[in-house]
């Protein structure tokens, strides 16, 4: 096992992580737009939330869950992928980084996303009909999002893509070898600090 350094996250540049990422945003999007109209709309469950079902939903509602949910989705893939990226640039396998990258900030996202729950189940928990409606919601994706679309369904598909996760053309492949930004940059003279291979 090997124990990262310390610092802040940094992107890889590669081609397939963004459009992997747009594809999973795709699915926690589709499957809380499907839990609100089966809820809300449908009117399933409305005795359990204590709501009285009108038969639609406000119109306004999906696009402002959509800003939010596909800009919390977009952290929690950041987050992910930098571990696993620095993890890369270390071992240089796809299999094991994309595992101990997980290992090391999975607790945190997942203690993230548990605590962001709290006050939005507050919110899910109104009468007013339309903060029902976006506490639920936000409670729905962001659970659905960080459990089963970000650390099954993600890392599942980083392990499938191998290597070919990180590829980048020629040109950006270049680009960021020489300007990307690195989580071991250092000041000139700075010693840069090693993983210390540890025990499980």
């Amino acid at each position: 096992m090997v124990r990262p350094h310390a610092g802040p996250p940094h992107l890889p540049g590669s081609v397939l992580l963004p459009l992997k990422a747009i594809a999973m945003n795709l699915l926690s999007l589709s499957a809380t737009f499907g839990v609100l109209v089966w809820i809300f709309q449908d009117g399933h469950l409305d005795g359990l939330l204590g709501f009285d079902p009108t038969g639609n939903i406000e119109p306004n509602m999906p696009i402002m869950l959509f800003a939010l949910i596909f800009g919390l989705s977009m952290d929690y893939e950041v987050f992910l992928v930098s571990r696993m990226k620095e993890q890369y640039d270390q071992l240089g396998e796809s299999t094991p980084a994309v595992a101990t990258g997980l290992q090391s900030i999975g607790r945190l996202v997942v203690s993230a996303a548990v605590l962001m729950c709290v006050p939005l189940a507050a919110i899910g928990m109104s009468d007013v009909l339309t903060m029902k409606l976006f506490g639920v919601g936000m409670v729905f994706a962001v659970l659905t999002d960080v459990l089963v679309v970000r650390i099954l369904l993600g890392t599942a598909v980083m392990r499938l893509l191998g290597r070919a996760a990180w590829w980048a053309p020629g040109p950006l492949a270049r680009f960021y070898t020489r300007y990307g930004i690195k989580e071991g940059d250092l000041p000139e003279g700075e010693p840069s600090e090693k993983p210390v291979p540890v025990g499980i």
